[in-house]
């Protein structure tokens, strides 16, 4: 690596640690277990937590989890809004719209497998398996039509059923 290339990263691996360094601070004001609580709420494991939370590591913060962990972290507006300045300077093309997208929750009920260690598995499956699908609709929505054939898409299918739920597939 040449030394130009190295000082162009190095300002942007000081802003990644300074807004992990602000990250880590409102984490380590809250009460403990935190960290468990955030990894099972991004379907990820706690060695992934403390990577993404501590200054130490380069790896950055995914722009998908900054809401969950908002939430879980109860993160208050004015920490919000110093960790969302530290980010942006470390990202300026990931922040757009100055805000992550909002996350809606939904309520699932399902049967009782009789068995705790089943039952988790099953939640974190399903937990991925919404992630997963939250990462590609996030993806697909940077395409320049997506907006226009989704609301298409939706607007045919649900007014031919007349239903809540659609069961096409889009084009």
């Amino acid at each position: 690596m040449d030394d130009a290339v190295r000082r162009r990263e190095m300002p942007q691996r000081q802003a990644v640690a300074d807004y992990k360094a602000i990250l880590k601070d409102i984490i380590g004001r809250r009460p403990s277990g935190l960290r468990g609580r955030l990894a099972e709420a991004m379907g990820k494991n706690r060695s992934f937590v403390t990577q993404i939370t501590n200054p130490a590591y380069e790896t950055p913060v995914p722009l998908r989890h900054l809401e969950t962990i908002f939430r879980i972290g109860h993160v208050s507006n004015e920490e919000r809004v110093a960790f969302l300045a530290a980010y942006r300077r470390a990202h300026p093309d990931r922040l757009q719209t100055g805000h992550p997208p909002a996350i809606r929750h939904l309520l699932l009920e399902l049967p009782d497998l009789g068995d705790e260690d089943r039952n988790r598995k099953l939640d974190r499956l399903l937990q991925e398996m919404a992630v997963q699908v939250s990462q590609l609709l996030m993806d697909l929505s940077r395409l320049r039509n997506y907006p226009d054939w989704v609301a298409e898409w939706e607007g045919a299918c649900c007014a031919a059923q007349k239903a809540k739920h659609c069961t096409e597939e889009p084009p």
